[in-house]
């Protein structure tokens, strides 16, 4: 029989649930983690994490050197018509699978005590300054707290009736591992028409490829095969990764329906966190940093509150909401910008062209779409 009383209850296990679950514990709170997956697991994902996270890792517990993540300090761009420009990552970053990520941080959350459930939330009630979470396997949880942090969608959107859910979204994302010959110290990022791959290595000397495109451009040719050969592979810097390398996944990974409209960070008075409430266009190559800077931000507002620093739900609510909006709003309206621009496939070039007469500007939009180093 589970325990059923938490102080808080955490729905999705990915980078931001696993975060907030370990920082959580650190301070003696009682915490559920629902994730209806098994660890390890592999997740359609850039798998490139800024630096600014570093110093937020290591107070939970992890170092991901120790577990074979590669060193990124630089930056490649090409445009579909094969122009590029290069440039030095202002504070750097590090490659890993979300498979290795996910799982190690997933042990620390066990060796922390957390109590962990694989299953699936199929409904929350707030009722009575409570939540009621109630399980596809007929288990009924509450808490304090709920912080949502499964994703980038999910039947509590629907529940929920959130206004990104109702839209139709035209994104498809694809990912494989592959090995062959790529330099470590390096992030792409390269464009074809209707989308752009991002390119990078992880540990075990794997390449991780992952594109996002417009599903309307895609569902014209039969396979993904047969889409790589035709509007990737223009490209030719993609065409050289895919052809020269080994692939090392049995078939590729897709996910569709990915959404880039506003989202809530409160949502009926659940905490949102990661891709739950808002994600960054994969062109800026940061959503997993921006994860784990939510986990931190929500963490330290929910202890204040269950330590009576912040008074009502009411208080807590408005400053996690102003504290996200403060955090992102400025590089997701920026990351919304420059992927508009990059679909234009005249525009593109032509930006390109203007980027490499100015090579300051490429820093510039970095640092805008990252951060500065958290502070722990």
């Amino acid at each position: 029989m589970h325990k059923q009383n938490f102080d808080v209850i955490i729905i999705g296990g990915g980078l931001a649930g696993l975060c907030s679950a370990i920082h959580l514990s650190k301070q003696g709170i009682d915490v559920l983690l629902i994730e209806k997956n098994s660890y390890p697991k592999h997740k359609v994902c850039g798998e490139y994490v800024s630096n600014e996270v570093l110093p937020y890792l290591n107070y939970l517990g992890f170092n991901p050197f120790e577990f074979g993540a590669k060193t990124i300090s630089k930056f490649q761009l090409t445009t579909h018509n094969n122009k590029n420009i290069e440039a030095n990552l202002p504070l750097g970053g590090f490659g890993m699978s979300r498979y290795e990520m996910d799982f190690q941080l997933f042990q620390i959350a066990l060796n922390h005590g957390i109590s962990v459930i694989k299953d699936t939330v199929v409904d929350v009630v707030f009722d009575d300054d409570q939540f009621h979470i109630q399980t596809k396997s007929n288990h009924i949880f509450t808490s304090k707290i709920a912080i949502g942090a499964y994703g980038k969608r999910s039947n509590i959107d629907v529940k929920f009736n959130r206004n990104f859910i109702k839209k139709k979204s035209p994104y498809l994302g694809v990912k494989i591992h592959v090995s062959g010959h790529f330099p470590e110290d390096t992030v792409a990022l390269h464009n074809f028409k209707g989308g752009y791959c991002g390119v990078s290595k992880v540990e075990n000397n794997h390449i991780n490829l992952c594109y996002i495109t417009n599903y309307q451009t895609f569902k014209t040719y039969m396979d993904i095969e047969t889409f790589q050969e035709q509007v990737v592979y223009k490209n030719k810097a993609l065409k050289n990764v895919f052809e020269g390398s080994k692939l090392q996944f049995t078939k590729p990974l897709t996910i569709s329906q990915i959404s880039f409209e506003t989202k809530n960070p409160i949502e009926n008075n659940m905490i949102m966190c990661g891709d739950s409430a808002g994600m960054i266009h994969p062109l800026c190559g940061n959503g997993m940093g921006m994860a784990i800077r939510s986990a931190q931000l929500a963490s330290e507002l929910v202890i204040d509150y269950l330590q009576n620093k912040i008074k009502s739900r009411v208080e807590l609510e408005r400053k996690y909401s102003r504290n996200w909006n403060r955090t992102f709003s400025l590089r997701l309206k920026v990351g919304h910008s420059i992927a508009y621009l990059f679909r234009q496939e005249w525009l593109a070039p032509k930006l390109l062209f203007v980027l490499r007469r100015l090579p300051f500007l490429v820093p510039l939009i970095i640092k805008i779409t990252h951060g500065k180093s958290m502070k722990v």
